[in-house]
């Protein structure tokens, strides 16, 4: 279900709802046990939300997203430790990383369109598995990148602000994860937005009246792959670790299900997604060693029962309660 309103409340609820992701964002490290599991389900939103820019706004569904996520890490991780940059560079060279290989992924993938693409996305995504183990020196191979630092926020000499604390890192995590959502946001609901749907929709008719489908494609590509880039750094200084996982394919299959079950076509769904999968895998694998089966079923019981997903569906009870509850006033004026 898209976020996009047609009515003439849509500046209304898009408020609404940016006051109700800031609520989300006040209330998780109150509500979680840790603030580190809190930050934990920022980056991973991050990460879903780029996902939802390719398939739920422009119809292309990519197995490559643990590339930039892995590459975002990757990248971070060794200007800190070699380069000795600080925060703000090492978030932006992982952008910016993560960008080009968008870009080189996005270019050769596109080309194609159906099961050709998605299996073209699969190709890259174990060839660059395949590419971090080889190249042990740097990523650390089956062992990791270790000792991954966490920067101070600081001007010149002058130290704003320590993220060692687990609750400032997540409040700068927030922070950035509101300027991005807000980016996004007004991404979608321009021109630009508009056309990425269109090409959702039917690429053939966009084509038809003009649109360099192509071009579009590789720019959300490029977007998507700096976001996740910056959820990939922020994700190895939250471990002070590289694991190979990230760059896995199986990081790029969580990356997804993330984005299907919070609900594609809405940036607040890659926000639920992320926490249901998260706190899903925290809490049951407590419970039972086999809880992957249990989360299996969970999944079966939201992609059957809330095509929309969680944001969906939780609209769609929203709208059910409201047409009950004026029902029931209507009803209750008929009787006076």
């Amino acid at each position: 279900m898209s976020e996009k309103n047609p009515l003439p409340f849509a500046k209304t609820q898009s408020r609404s709802l940016l006051w109700l992701v800031i609520a989300v964002l006040i209330g998780l490290p109150l509500v979680l046990p840790s603030a580190t599991l809190a930050s934990e389900i920022l980056i991973f939103a991050l990460a879903a939300l780029a996902c939802n820019l390719l398939l739920g706004y422009t119809g292309l569904l990519s197995f490559g997203q643990g590339i930039f996520f892995g590459a975002g890490a990757y990248c971070a991780a060794l200007l800190m430790i070699h380069l000795q940059l600080g925060l703000f560079s090492a978030l932006l060279g992982a952008a910016l990383v993560g960008a080009l290989l968008a870009l080189l992924v996005g270019a050769l993938a596109i080309r194609r369109t159906g099961i050709y693409f998605v299996m073209l996305t699969l190709a890259f995504s174990q060839m660059a598995y395949f590419i971090a183990y080889t190249l042990s020196d740097w990523t650390g191979g089956d062992n990791g990148l270790l000792s991954v630092p966490r920067p101070e926020i600081r001007i010149g000499d002058t130290v704003l602000l320590s993220l060692a604390d687990a609750r400032y890192f997540y409040g700068f995590v927030a922070v950035l994860f509101l300027l991005i959502f807000i980016g996004a946001r007004r991404v979608i609901a321009s021109p630009f937005g508009s056309t990425l749907m269109a090409i959702r929709e039917n690429e053939t008719r966009a084509a038809a009246i003009g649109y360099d489908t192509r071009h579009f494609k590789i720019l959300v590509f490029m977007l998507s792959g700096a976001v996740t880039g910056i959820a990939g750094a922020l994700y190895a200084m939250l471990l002070h670790f590289v694991p190979l996982s990230n760059i896995d394919l199986a990081m790029s299959e969580n990356i997804l299900i993330m984005t299907i079950v919070g609900g594609t076509g809405s940036l607040f769904g890659s926000l639920l997604g992320a926490g249901a999968i998260v706190l899903l895998g925290e809490f049951l694998s407590e419970l039972w060693p086999r809880w992957l089966i249990l989360l299996g079923v969970i999944l079966i019981l939201v992609v059957v029962f809330m095509r929309g997903g969680l944001w969906g569906g939780l609209s769609s009870l929203a709208e059910r309660l409201k047409g009950s509850r004026k029902t029931a006033l209507l009803a209750e004026e008929k009787r006076s």
